[in-house]
């Protein structure tokens, strides 16, 4: 298979690149072809502009012959079999010299040999896609085809052209460019003509290349968590929801679900850049996690996505590596605190201990409560609240974020807040870790509130856990903690001392040495969580793909809607309103 994509490669780099390249430069055709028959000059535009096009689709879908993916092979055999007809039509128009000739039908041979090698090992690219991946490509050619036309027609004026032509003729002349052609329309000077051919030509060819990515790229099928798998996972949660303190996670509104065939095991995940990927442990009974692990491999292969696990505990990692042949590479440590044991005394809380009592001092009156002993309406009103002191619009978190507050079924949730003087101050809110722990969710607090009120909070919530029955918490993940730790102990290795200068150099724009020391102050249980990959070759797209997903990693997008709002007001006028009548009328 790696020969037959590389003979792709080849072909294409042959056909859409040294072909054309090779023939523009010494065939003399091209250098009387305006005083050509138009029928031969129209030909020949159109089918170096086809071969060129081919060429660079061809190339652009090797990485999905590598992947194996169905639609792939279907674009490339179509591809080739295009390829040799312009080829036929190039012959019988005679728009190459006689060295074209011999190299044409050697290259066809070798197209030919390709379609016959691909028809015979066509059962090799079994990987399914996403049919929405078609329409959006078909919508996103429409609408830039649209755009291309309204923008010939914009740049063809009355005054600039020999003589006067209808609409008609100019909407053919732009379709025309687009492809390399002439139309009917004649411009006055030559600098107008040559900027028009080469603005159409590359919008027209802007808008393949366009629609070919759009068509060729990984599906991404719309995360919806249903009604019915998630009233199966809380099930689940209820009777063994103590294994991971990650498994209410899984009830995220953009994750989807597998199941074990007997039902006792699910994985919850997302897709991202072409990376299956779940978080946590495998979420019921241990034993049923094979199974489960099984329909997540089976279901990544169908799809040719690359199966990838972020933040699985070490149990989880073992299970993984062995029912699926991966890897795992340890990525940090989650911080535990037993609520027994923990206790504001001693030299090691000495930090914690100040910060809670200045805090306190400074008038912060703490409140701790379950969700479902909240009012509905101060629910909302805490929300608004929260969602008015993130500064990124992008909500972050995917492994430990559950991405709501007050969501229906949720009423086990905790949620814990700082106010003075009768005004908000910040927010904690916690979600269930089995039947006696809770999981922090996420932070929250007024950018000009006192220092250290979260750590007040964090201590409010350990006091309040025995009337909650909650005996463990589980705070912040701590990415590459034993690195950072050992990196700075006397003894420690150049290699280690060399990471952790990395690491350090990394926190100014990731939380990573920030949340290991928030966490090291009160003295918790460190317990390591491990990624599950293939192999090093997908480690890059996959740690992309993770960053993407916890949002640190967010992708420019183009606001459709607002566009087209500024092109409508650009276009229509607006309307004026009649004044208001007022009481002096």
């Amino acid at each position: 298979m790696l020969l037959v994509g590389l003979s792709f490669i080849l072909v294409g780099l042959d056909v859409g690149l040294y072909q054309q390249v090779h023939f523009h430069v010494n065939s003399k055709l091209h250098r009387f072809a305006a005083g050509t028959p138009g029928a031969l000059t129209i030909t020949g535009s159109l089918t170096r502009t086809a071969l060129v096009l081919i060429g660079l689709l061809l190339l652009m879908l090797r990485h999905g012959l590598r992947r194996r993916k169905h639609r792939s092979w279907q674009a490339v055999m179509a591809l080739l079999i295009l390829a040799a007809v312009v080829n036929i039509i190039r012959l019988l128009h005679h728009d190459i010299t006689t060295v074209g000739i011999t190299s044409m039908v050697i290259g066809s041979a070798i197209t030919v040999a390709l379609v016959g090698a691909g028809w015979y090992y066509r059962a090799e690219f079994y990987a399914v896609g996403d049919p929405r991946t078609r329409w959006r490509a078909l919508w996103t050619f429409a609408g830039l085809f649209v755009a291309d036309i309204v923008i010939g027609l914009a740049y063809i004026a009355p005054r600039g052209l020999v003589r006067p032509t209808s609409y008609p003729q100019r909407i053919q002349s732009v379709l025309y460019a687009m492809v390399g052609a002439t139309g009917p329309v004649r411009f006055s000077h030559d600098v107008r003509s040559d900027f028009f051919v080469i603005m159409t030509g590359a919008l027209g060819f802007f808008t393949v290349i366009v629609t070919a990515y759009v068509f060729l790229r990984p599906a991404e099928p719309v995360e919806r968590l249903g009604a019915a798998d998630a009233a199966s996972i809380r099930s689940l949660l209820d009777r063994q929801g103590e294994t991971d303190s990650l498994g209410y996670f899984a009830l995220r509104d953009d994750k989807s679900v597998i199941w074990s065939p007997t039902g006792k095991a699910c994985i919850g995940y997302r897709v991202l850049s072409g990376v299956m990927l779940a978080s946590g442990d495998p979420i019921g009974d241990s034993e049923a996690w094979p199974g489960a692990i099984r329909g997540f491999l089976d279901e990544a292969a169908r799809h040719a996505w690359v199966p990838a696990v972020v933040g699985c505990s070490e149990l989880g990692a073992e299970v993984w590596c062995r029912g699926g042949n991966l890897t795992a590479l340890e990525l940090g440590d989650e911080a535990i605190v037993a609520v027994a044991e923990f206790s504001l005394q001693g030299r090691a809380m000495r930090n914690v201990r100040q910060m809670v009592t200045r805090v306190a001092r400074a008038g912060y009156v703490a409140e701790v409560r379950r969700v479902g002993d909240v009012p509905r309406e101060e629910l909302s009103r805490l929300t608004r609240q929260a969602d008015s002191w993130r500064g990124n619009p992008t909500e972050r978190g995917f492994s430990m974020a559950l991405g709501r507050i007050g969501g229906p079924g949720d009423e086990r949730c905790v949620v814990v807040t700082a106010v003075q003087d009768g005004v908000l101050r910040a927010l904690l809110h916690f979600v269930p870790w089995g039947s006696d722990g809770l999981s922090l969710d996420l932070m929250r607090r007024d950018r000009s509130a006192q220092p250290g009120l979260n750590d007040f909070l964090i201590v409010e919530a350990i006091k309040a856990a025995q009337d909650l029955g909650v005996t463990r918490i589980s705070l912040n993940f701590a990415a590459f903690r034993a690195a950072l730790e050992r990196g700075e102990r006397i003894g420690a290795g150049p290699i280690l001392r060399a990471w952790r200068r990395v690491l350090l150099f990394m926190s100014r724009w990731f939380q990573i040495e920030s949340l290991y020391k928030f966490n090291a102050k009160f003295c918790p249980e460190w317990v390591p969580r491990f990624m599950v990959f293939p192999g090093s070759r997908d480690a890059v797209r996959i740690g992309l793909a993770a960053l993407e997903a916890e949002a640190f990693l967010v992708w420019p997008s183009i606001e459709l809607r607002r566009i087209g709002r500024k092109l409508r007001n650009l276009v229509l006028p607006r309307r004026k309103l009649p004044r208001q009548a007022t009481v002096a009328d």
